[in-house]
């Protein structure tokens, strides 16, 4: 047994001793470092967590920008809808049954509210969940008067976008719906959209995005343990501190006349087809009419399944935008290209006379005409539409010389109206004939020159195309957004006329081909002569009748009506007033059989309408809404 002398005992004590205050010492210091960094170094995050534990942040949508066509008449604006938000953690027992008693439920819609409750995850309890949506006034009256004492209730304010004009215009206007996954991942979280913001889908709303949406704003405001709000004076004080309004987004004035689009739904009576009207000295666009079309507050607005798969399964396409979506074969539509293309380079004499005995053989082809036009001069053979006059002048001109008249006048590359994923038409070369059929026919030439062969365009393109030959040569760049502005007016960005290209055109030759085109509607062998209206506004253009691909038959179409599908395109191309022309006009009939018959009237009640009921300069020297 080892006996420890008392002098030794009070050595190993203070050894002892000194260690424990040493850690002791230690302990504190690290507790003074941890506080310091508490109350110094990360005062200001510590501070937001407790902040954050007593506080309660409301989101506030932003307004979207109103737009407006040119006379200042709204397309689209804003309606004030309400929605109701959820924050599951704070339901106290019997707050469901107290919401759903007071916005009236049936026991179906009950029992969805029970389920989806049920179905979020514990992560987001904490979060607000919208869980009603667009309430009406009686359910928005009850929970307001009850709000304060259901703390985990909010009833927001939103903006659902409205559309006085439905379906007119509407693949031009455009519409939203709400974002998806795949929209997030793409937009990335700076872009500052949540689940359930809307976006634009389709025309002017898609591509004016950025200017429309404006940016949200919120308020938080203070709240007690069970998360109902504070409404003392300091409280009070504080929600004024933390209030960030939403800034509105900006208007857009477009170059759309709606006097015009509903003269042009009066008078387009055909199943399917396009109308685009543009002015010659500007490039502003005045009608972008597709048809069929949808309502836009319809498909804005969630519509159903079957409702969008009608709209799909629609023969007709009314989902496409048929003005500068789709491309076409021109037709006739055509010729004066091909013409301005053998006049520019002196390649033919206009004078010249060819003979049309009905047909054009091209070794063992023979290509017909519309029928034995006798002999014809260049004049003449573009008022009646023969298509063995530019048969023979396509093997004079070729196909290089005829694509690059075309690529002047616009054809083979997107206008530039930036909405709708623009076509671009197409103008096939020799090599690519080579590559696609392991050949060059000559045919392939003629075909080109009336129109037909692989040559497409849009009725933008085309609208363009004609507006240059009626101002003297200048290709405009389409406008159609005339300008944005804030919400008190003030002018952000305004629109300004852009040539694209000087076409560089003998005055001696444009007034020929113009001369023609004056007498495809004003003389009595013209093929539009029929559709003129006597005394009224004078026109010049071109007719149409563009064969199709028939390929195999279409299986979206009842087999009893495939013969309808099989028809000609019409077309009716031109200006008016011929005397001073200030607009061109493209009137496109899918299936329409024959230009002057199916477009042709369609075009000149359009313009005697718009031309003669008002004087349509007015729209543009006032820019659109003052």
């Amino acid at each position: 047994m080892v006996m420890l002398s008392p002098r030794r005992e009070v050595g190993e004590f203070r050894k002892r001793y000194r260690w424990m205050a040493l850690v002791v010492l230690l302990f504190f210091l690290v507790l003074i470092a941890r506080i310091a960094q508490l109350q110094l170094v990360d005062h200001e995050y510590w501070a937001e967590v407790a902040r954050e534990n007593i506080t309660k942040t409301i989101r506030l949508p932003a307004t979207r920008g109103v737009i407006r066509d040119a006379r200042g008449r709204i397309l689209a604006t804003n309606r004030p809808s309400y929605d109701v938000y959820i924050t599951p953690q704070l339901l106290a027992e019997g707050d469901t049954a107290r919401i759903a008693e007071l916005m009236d439920l049936d026991p179906e819609a009950r029992s969805s509210f029970e389920r989806r409750l049920g179905e979020i995850p514990l992560r987001r309890r904490t979060h607000q969940i919208e869980m009603f949506r667009d309430i009406d006034r009686d359910q928005l009256a009850a929970l307001e008067t009850h709000e304060a004492e259901l703390p985990a209730l909010d009833v927001l304010p939103r903006p659902v976008r409205t559309y006085p004009f439905g379906a007119l215009g509407a693949h031009a206007v455009g519409y939203l719906n709400e974002v998806n996954a795949e929209d997030l991942e793409r937009l990335g979280p700076d872009a500052g959209y949540r689940p359930g913001d809307t976006i634009g889908r389709m025309g002017v709303e898609k591509a004016w995005e950025h200017q429309l949406r404006g940016r949200r704003g919120y308020r938080r405001i203070l709240v007690d343990a069970r998360g109902r709000r504070q409404r003392d004076a300091i409280a009070l004080a504080e929600v004024e501190e933390e209030l960030s309004p939403p800034v509105p987004g900006h208007d857009l004035v477009l170059t759309l006349d709606m006097d015009l689009m509903r003269i042009v739904q009066n008078h387009f009576n055909e199943p399917a087809g396009a109308v685009v009207v543009v002015d010659v000295d500007s490039g502003r666009i005045r009608a972008l009419y597709s048809k069929p079309s949808y309502d836009l507050n319809d498909i804005s607005g969630g519509m159903s399944r079957a409702a969008y798969q009608a709209l799909q399964s629609n023969p007709f396409r009314p989902l496409i935008d048929k003005t500068v979506y789709e491309s076409y074969y021109p037709g006739s539509t055509f010729k004066p290209i091909s013409a301005l293309a053998a006049l520019g380079d002196g390649i033919l004499d206009p004078s010249e006379r060819v003979e049309c005995i009905g047909y054009y053989q091209i070794g063992t082809d023979r290509k017909r005409c519309t029928s034995a036009h006798g002999e014809v001069d260049m004049r003449s053979a573009l008022v009646q539409s023969c298509n063995v006059y530019f048969y023979h002048l396509a093997e004079l001109v070729g196909l290089e010389r005829l694509n690059r008249y075309a690529r002047r006048f616009g054809f083979g590359e997107a206008a530039g109206i930036g909405i709708n994923s623009e076509a671009r038409g197409f103008l096939a070369t020799r090599d690519w004939y080579i590559q696609r059929f392991g050949r060059f026919r000559r045919g392939e030439t003629l075909n080109v020159a009336i129109g037909q062969g692989s040559t497409r365009a849009t009725l933008l393109q085309l609208a363009l195309a004609y507006g240059a030959l009626a101002n003297g040569g200048d290709l405009y760049r389409p406008i159609l957004v005339e300008s944005v502005r804030r919400p008190d007016g003030t002018v952000v960005e305004e629109a300004t006329p852009t040539v694209r290209g000087r076409l560089e055109i003998d005055p001696e030759a444009l007034a020929l081909v113009n001369s023609g085109l004056r007498g495809v509607v004003n003389e009595a062998a013209g093929t539009a002569y029929e559709a003129r209206i006597e005394g009224g506004v004078t026109v010049s253009g071109k007719t149409g009748t563009a064969e199709i691909d028939a390929g195999a038959p279409r299986a979206d179409v009842d087999p009893r009506r495939a013969w309808y599908f099989r028809r000609s395109h019409a077309w009716f191309a031109g200006f008016a007033p011929t005397e001073a022309p200030e607009v061109a006009i493209v009137v496109l009939v899918e299936h329409g059989g024959s230009g002057g018959r199916a477009a042709a009237p369609i075009a000149m009640r359009i313009l005697e309408d718009y031309l003669g009921g008002h004087d349509t300069r007015t729209a543009q020297n006032l820019g659109g809404v003052r």
